[in-house]
């Protein structure tokens, strides 16, 4: 099968190579997808988990990419809840070889049906950016109705996938981001925004929750807004800052199909929408991920027509 590779750390992006690497066979509860649609997130070719499998092993040069939305091919032994021909998107395993390419083994466990009114592109674009605002939200930030969320990055690709998702909940959203993003994020839920190269933090009031993708000094900032009870959730790692009277939560995104479930039904109602910049084919990823000139939103490879 073709398949796009990482062999340099260092290199990032401008290391991926495409090449011919044997097909994957099903472990006992796997299945073999047929890649139709993939991406990657932009930093993990740095993570320890690309290079490594869960004893620590070398496993140079590796496939990125998490997020799949394709066809099942092969059932591994014992493998149930799904069957051959089935459409399905999920996020698989961090330690193992990735998405881009056009057959990847998976742990039937990790996916969701893909109804088939939904498109394999906007189903991959739903996949790690859906799952992180959800469980941002709803399991760690516990977000109620009528309550106020602030979503850092409410243009970008997590951001607005945040901003839509607590709107359909019944939140008020006040996204933040440059200036620039003001529209995009009006545009994908948020009731306000605050520009924080020229409008201060501070003066928005007090909030429920805060959802933020920075950390640092915007984190920092961010704790002094929160009411007490409230929570500071970040995707950003471990944070210094505490809400008075309020909790702070880091977390790392998790696999979970029945959340993939909740979320593509919100796209069927018309409820959410992915943030989609670009989709290119597979032969062209490699140019594709090296590019200047990136639109905003996820970039799909899009590896069966």
């Amino acid at each position: 099968m073709k398949a796009i590779i990482v062999t340099d750390q260092t290199a990032g992006v401008a290391g991926m190579k495409l090449v011919e690497r044997p097909e994957p066979e099903a472990a006992i509860n796997d299945v073999v997808v047929q890649v139709h649609a993939s991406s990657i997130t932009g930093d993990e070719i740095t993570w320890p988990s690309t290079w490594t499998d869960r004893s620590g092993r070398d496993r140079n040069p590796s496939i990125p990419g998490h997020e799949v939305a394709g066809v099942v091919t092969a059932l591994g032994y014992g493998t149930t809840g799904l069957f051959v021909g089935q459409r399905v998107f999920g996020l698989t395993d961090w330690y193992r070889d990735g998405t881009l390419a056009e057959y990847v083994a998976v742990e039937a466990r990790n996916l969701s049906p893909l109804p088939a009114d939904v498109d394999f592109s906007v189903g991959a674009a739903l996949v790690m950016p859906g799952l992180t605002a959800w469980q941002g939200l709803f399991d760690h930030g516990r977000l109620q109705a009528g309550q106020t969320v602030l979503v850092h990055g409410a243009a970008g690709i997590v951001g607005s996938m945040a901003s839509q998702l607590a709107r359909a909940a019944g939140a008020y959203v006040i996204g933040t981001g440059r200036a620039g993003g003001r529209q995009t994020a009006l545009d994908f839920g948020a009731h306000e925004y605050i520009d924080l190269e020229n409008e201060k933090l501070q003066d928005i009031g007090k909030v429920d929750l805060v959802f933020d993708i920075f950390g640092g000094d915007i984190a920092m900032q961010s704790a002094s807004v929160i009411r007490s009870g409230g929570r500071l959730v970040t995707i950003a790692g471990p944070t210094e800052a505490q809400p008075v009277n309020g909790s702070a939560i880091d977390f790392v995104v998790e696999a979970n199909p029945g959340q993939l479930t909740e979320i593509v039904q919100r796209v069927r109602e018309g409820l959410l929408r992915a943030s989609i910049g670009n989709i290119a084919s597979l032969n062209d990823a490699v140019a594709t991920y090296n590019s200047s000139n990136r639109p905003n939103g996820k970039t799909i490879i899009r590896v069966r027509p």
